[in-house]
């Protein structure tokens, strides 16, 4: 799999140095890393997709039509207000 030959290359092609400690560290810790990633090989993609997803859509509310809160009504404690919008000082 992952071997200090290869943790050597790869550390030369990026001009990075290791001691022979670093070296065997990062080799240890690459070969967890692609361990880790061969799981995703191990996920079964027979299901449809919508059987994956975590949310029963029979449960959630229905979407009901409210009527926006008066705009003039939110804008009434600002100190600067122009075309139903507030105004704030330009920040760069």
């Amino acid at each position: 799999m992952f071997n200090a030959e290869l943790t050597k290359h790869l550390a030369e092609l990026s001009k990075i140095e290791f001691t022979e400690e670093e070296l065997q560290k990062m080799t240890d810790d690459m070969t967890d890393i692609i361990a880790i990633m061969d799981k995703v090989c191990e996920f079964d993609t027979s299901k449809p997709p919508y059987a994956l997803d975590a949310v029963d859509y029979n449960d959630l509310r229905a979407d009901e039509h409210a009527d926006s809160y008066p705009t003039d009504k939110i804008t009434s404690n600002a100190k600067n207000v122009k075309n139903n919008s507030f105004v704030v000082p330009k920040v760069v």
